[in-house]
């Protein structure tokens, strides 16, 4: 409604805008990857493939002492291999998360924070929606940012496991029984299917095979062959409701995505990324320095404005400055990512904090204090991305040569 009203009073026909923006809009073939990663993580949201998954942690990391919680982390870590989504994660395996904790006597609180600060590493690990949409607004390779995030994916994971065997020792938390042998080469055999996701994507991109937008095809196809033929979790009527909740979630995605490129189209005309980089270099021509306001920048958009809004809108805004800064565009599209997925976690706005309030029955005051030390450890990691690249760009350049 905003960029109507700007249209109406500049006197820009609204539909030559309209007619511009669809035939951008048709010619970003990478979109397409968008729905086919959303449908295959829904597959993957199956009962099934979170319960061989959460197993397959559980095997692994569940004897160490805070068990549970480590659980969380290392299964949410194998769950973003698969499916790319925060809130795929917080609202399929987070249930079980909580429900698996309470069990074990975990606290509410510390439950929910745990769940919360987990589901942020879906979209920095490999596959990831918020970074194909940043691929197609940047011209950045899709593979380098997925191998790109995959270093930064496992460190927020190490820091929170840290922080959980802290926390576990003040306050006591129990260990998980020893799996035998026999259980964990089982679990490992059950998840393997799975697990052989993103091996798959990255694989078939990186080699040539595939195009990002063919992988989210790929990636579709295999889940439904794994959920139909191997896990056996998937039927025909599940199928249809998928497809139905697919089509519900990418007609959300594309109004926003419409609506965006619509303030973005203002943006470009008014000249306000000229306008931002000229303020901003004023201010400091320090690449660094001009990182750290940007993710500060960002953090605080992050804890009032929806992620797609954010890519589509403001990431615009400032890619001509972090071009002319010769910043690369790999290391900056990982950061601000991650740099996102801390304000899905922050009140007032934060979305993952309601979604896990909301499964776990958890009042929202409660999720946000555990949640607070675990967004500083995610910060913690985010300042480290920031200033030193080669932990974003150690894969993608291992690769590239």
């Amino acid at each position: 409604m905003a960029s109507v009203f700007y249209f109406v009073f500049a006197g820009i026909d609204v539909g030559m805008v309209a007619a511009q923006l669809l035939t951008n809009l048709n010619s970003k073939f990478i979109l397409i990857a968008v729905p086919l990663f959303v449908f295959a993580a829904k597959i993957m949201n199956t009962g099934e493939i979170t319960k061989m998954v959460f197993d397959f942690a559980n095997s692994i990391v569940g004897r160490l002492r805070g068990g549970m919680g480590h659980v969380n982390v290392m299964a949410s870590i194998i769950f973003s291999g698969m499916t790319g989504s925060a809130i795929a994660d917080a609202s399929g395996l987070g249930i079980m998360e909580i429900e698996a904790m309470r069990k074990h006597g975990y606290e509410d609180g510390f439950s929910c924070g745990v769940t919360v600060a987990s589901a942020t590493i879906g979209p920095v690990f490999p596959p990831s929606i918020p970074m194909v949409f940043y691929a197609m607004l940047s011209g950045t390779s899709i593979g380098d940012l997925f191998l790109g995030g995959m270093i930064p994916g496992i460190l927020i994971g190490a820091f929170l496991m840290a922080y959980i065997a802290y926390i576990a020792g003040k306050r006591n938390f129990p260990r998980s029984p020893k799996s035998t042998l026999k259980q964990f080469f089982l679990n490992t055999a059950k998840a393997c299917p799975a697990l052989l996701t993103p091996v798959i994507l990255l694989g078939g991109i990186y080699s040539g095979v595939v195009t990002p937008t063919e992988a989210g095809a790929l990636a579709a196809l295999y889940a439904i062959f794994i959920c139909f033929f191997i896990y056996r979790a998937l039927n025909i009527k599940k199928l249809y409701d998928i497809i139905t909740d697919t089509v519900k979630t990418t007609g959300t995605l594309v109004l926003i995505v419409g609506a965006s490129f619509c303030v973005s189209y203002i943006v470009t005309i008014e000249h306000v990324p000229d306008m931002l980089s000229k303020f901003l270099l004023c201010i400091t021509d320090n690449k660094y320095l001009l990182l750290l306001i940007i993710n500060i920048l960002f953090i605080v958009l992050g804890m009032f404005i929806d992620t797609m809004c954010i890519i589509l809108v403001f990431i615009p805004m400032v890619l001509p400055l972090v071009s002319s800064l010769d910043i690369n565009l790999v290391h900056f599209g990982v950061m601000i990512v991650l740099n996102m997925m801390i304000g899905l976690s922050t009140p007032p706005f934060g979305m993952l904090l309601f979604i896990v309030s909301g499964i776990s029955g958890t009042p929202l005051k409660t999720v946000i204090k555990e949640s607070y030390p675990m967004t500083i450890v995610m910060l913690f990691v985010l300042f480290l991305v920031t200033f030193i690249p080669d932990i974003v760009m150690f894969i993608p350049n291992t690769f590239s040569h």
